[in-house]
């Protein structure tokens, strides 16, 4: 076989650009549990010595983290004064937990999939799955602290908006279901903005729904509530709105969930659904958002759908295969009401 030395050495910077990627992970989820981003977000240009005092940490430590961190470009490095620099735009999405852009939570769902490698791999070989409760905490963490910073720049300004009469109901007064809610960003944030209406998350995972309601009690929220159930059998009925956020393509029985929407909503009600962005066809999808989204399928929305015998839809299900689901659970308008690059916003309405 002729092997074209170009293409080879092509391939060989893009494997070793993603080795210090991957390497560099650590980096992060080290500077964001030491404080050593926020620290730096703060001081401003800081030697080693300067920053390991501020974060208690030691300097040896710290001057090689830097070395790091200025290699990626994640921090500058001036060679005139041994200083390094969070510069505002880094420090917007590693530093500022309340940013649009905030990413670290996005580094310990990638530290919970290296942690459920030996498990993946087993199921690689007997086709069985994974549950969400299976998964390391970190998983947990991590993906309130990616998907919340996400939310919090679009949930209320665009994607509610962007529903056929849903936000002038919702500050009227309405009634809300927040399927799948995690450790209930999604809900918490619609009940701040939204103090008439009243609000209640499910999630199967108990773990979730407990950190849930400790997160609504320090909000101070009156119009929430956080209850254990599945997306088949929450209880209630003729809600006003009902969202399900990033987590209809994880389930065991999206049909079922569908139905169950169905079955709960009011004849006017809305459904919102919020799914990682997808093209239909997967040669679309080929492009770094798609890489990023059929790594985390694989580690863990295909594995959390098999493991309750379910047709495993993936993170890169697509618009067509989710309007699929919906319409055979008997909602009869489907429609994409807006997206992101990151994200597909659908409504469904009985």
């Amino acid at each position: 076989m002729a092997v074209n030395p170009d293409k080879l050495n092509a391939f060989m910077g893009k494997a070793v650009g993603d080795i210090g990627a991957a390497l560099s992970a650590n980096m992060v989820l080290l500077g964001d549990k030491l404080g050593l981003y926020k620290a730096m977000a703060k001081a401003g240009p800081v030697t080693p010595a300067e920053l390991a005092r501020a974060t208690k940490t030691a300097e040896r430590y710290v001057r090689e983290w830097l070395g790091n961190q200025a290699a990626g470009g994640y921090v500058t490095y001036d060679a005139g004064t041994g200083r390094y620099t969070l510069p505002e735009e880094q420090a917007m999405a590693l530093a500022d937990e309340s940013s649009p852009c905030f990413l670290p939570g996005a580094f310990q769902v990638i530290a919970a999939t290296f942690s459920a490698n030996p498990k993946i791999e087993q199921r690689f070989k007997t086709g069985k799955g994974l549950g969400w409760d299976q998964h390391d905490h970190r998983l947990f963490e991590g993906t309130e602290r990616f998907f919340r910073p996400n939310y919090l720049g679009n949930l209320v300004a665009k994607w509610i908006p962007s529903l056929d009469g849903v936000e002038a109901k919702l500050k009227r007064g309405a009634k809300v279901a927040d399927v799948g809610c995690g450790f209930g960003a999604s809900t918490i944030i619609m009940a701040k903005a939204y103090p008439t209406s009243t609000f209640i998350g499910f999630d199967y995972h108990k773990t979730s729904i407990l950190t849930a309601r400790k997160r609504a009690k320090e909000a101070g929220l009156k119009n929430v509530t956080f209850a254990t159930a599945k997306a088949t059998d929450y209880p209630g009925k003729e809600y006003d709105f009902v969202a399900h956020f990033d987590c209809l393509h994880d389930m065991g029985d999206p049909l079922g969930a569908a139905k169950h929407v169905k079955k709960t909503l009011a004849q006017d009600g809305t459904w919102m659904i919020v799914e990682p962005f997808a093209n239909d066809r997967v040669e679309d999808n080929l492009n770094p958002v798609g890489r990023i989204f059929y790594a985390a399928s694989t580690m863990i929305c295909v594995p959390a759908s098999l493991a309750y015998n379910g047709p495993a839809l993936g993170a890169q299900a697509g618009e067509a295969r989710l309007r699929d689901v919906v319409m055979k659970g008997g909602l009869t308008r489907f429609r994409r009401a807006t997206q992101t690059p990151f994200n597909l916003v659908l409504e469904a309405r009985p």
